[in-house]
């Protein structure tokens, strides 16, 4: 189907779950995930904040897309705003970050394991 020239394309719901997650990636994830790398306790602290979007995403009983994550994301900062919350200056203390800076790196976390190909048995 061709787009007449006059007419705009809108983005759909996965083009801006797509692009929150990235600039979340970019903001927090990229050196978020290269810290707690070589933090074994934030490695631990990302993972059970994982295990908590997960469960609270139901992706036990469905899988996870960029779309949900998203969403997630965006309605986590949304309320913690309104709490009074604001995001870090970059670069994060990682040592130091708080409880939402360590959720939404558990999200961009979640985000890679989507992009990464499930394991393939070998051959027999």
């Amino acid at each position: 189907m061709r787009v007449p020239s006059n007419r705009v394309v809108s983005p759909t719901a996965v083009d801006w779950a797509r692009s929150s997650l990235v600039t979340l990636a970019n903001a927090v994830g990229l050196d978020g995930l290269a810290a707690a790398t070589a933090r074994p306790g934030l490695l631990a602290a990302v993972d059970q904040h994982a295990a908590a979007v997960r469960d609270s995403l139901h992706g036990d009983r469905r899988p996870l897309t960029a779309a949900a994550l998203a969403g997630y994301a965006d309605g986590m900062c949304a309320a913690a705003e309104e709490h009074g919350w604001q995001p870090a200056d970059a670069p994060i203390d990682w040592a130091q970050a708080d409880w939402v800076m360590v959720r939404l790196l558990a999200v961009c976390a979640l985000t890679a394991a989507l992009d990464t190909p499930a394991p393939q048995p070998p051959p027999l």
